[in-house]
């Protein structure tokens, strides 16, 4: 009979779609987000190399004390500034956005907007 999919299946067989297309180089690394129920981590690589150039996480120590006071999507967007701000350090100013399979709404949205106030352009 039919076996229904959970959703995180759902989301890695949409994830492997839209990664059929998107691909980071250096010159344009890829930006790639997790969502846990918890947390957000964000990092960008290159895949030519297959290394990660930066990340960023709500479990970074720089963001331990700012993470107190804001929700869920605040800190998806305290994620996003502290990841544009790093990867601005490391010359990396153009990216692809890699949604990770999630829809482009709530905390992964807040991340992106984060990311393009702090400067990152995608």
């Amino acid at each position: 009979m039919f076996k229904k999919r959970d959703r995180n299946e759902v989301r890695v067989i949409r994830h492997a779609r839209v990664r059929k297309k998107i691909s980071g180089t250096p010159d344009m690394p890829r930006l790639s987000v997790y969502r846990s129920n918890k947390h957000m981590q964000a990092q960008i690589i290159d895949d030519t190399k297959g290394v990660t150039l930066v990340a960023a996480s709500t479990l970074d120590a720089a963001l331990k004390g700012q993470l107190e006071e804001v929700d869920k999507k605040g800190a998806a967007k305290l994620v996003g500034k502290l990841l544009a701000e790093r990867a601005l350090q490391a010359g990396i100013k153009n990216v692809v956005f890699d949604r990770g399979g999630y829809v482009y709404t709530g905390r992964v949205a807040s991340l992106a907007d984060g990311a393009r106030e702090a400067g990152l352009e995608f």
